[in-house]
């Protein structure tokens, strides 16, 4: 099997990530995979499963959407939408997050590295009830 092919199963995985999949995290993760985005910085399948597991108990109907992937051997950035509802804010609109994964693979083509990059300001914290005026109110002050 080729990285590029590699790569389209691990983007299908992503898309189609359900609570009862992340049992298979050991498939396409390496034992020892570090993972980091702006909120978390683990190492190790029980912690990444953790990250997860705490994404589904947090956000109501949480799904990620691939737009395109760049491979370049065993290393590969994904562009995605990640969609999803709070459960805490009594909201009914579906929110639309926009980031890149940085993915390397290991010899046995699981995943050793997961980087995510977003803008946690702009795509989360903007769209919050309470802190989104001020957040708004900040980058305003800050870009005049």
């Amino acid at each position: 099997m080729s990285h590029r092919q590699r790569f389209t199963e691990i983007a299908h995985y992503f898309e189609t990530l359900q609570p009862q999949s992340l049992a298979q995290l050991n498939h396409w993760y390496s034992p020892q995979a570090r993972f980091k985005d702006p909120f978390n910085e683990v190492q190790g399948l029980d912690a990444i499963q953790g990250v997860f597991l705490h994404m589904y108990a947090s956000l109501e109907k949480p799904h990620f959407v691939i737009t395109e992937q760049v491979v370049d051997g065993h290393q590969a950035f994904l562009t995605w939408q990640f969609k999803f509802k709070f459960k805490r804010f009594d909201t009914s609109t579906e929110q639309v997050v926009l980031g890149t994964t940085h993915l390397v693979l290991d010899d046995q083509m699981r995943i050793t590295l997961h980087r995510d990059y977003w803008d946690a300001a702009e795509e989360l914290y903007e769209k919050l009830p309470w802190v989104g005026g001020l957040m708004r109110w900040l980058k305003k002050r800050a870009n005049s």
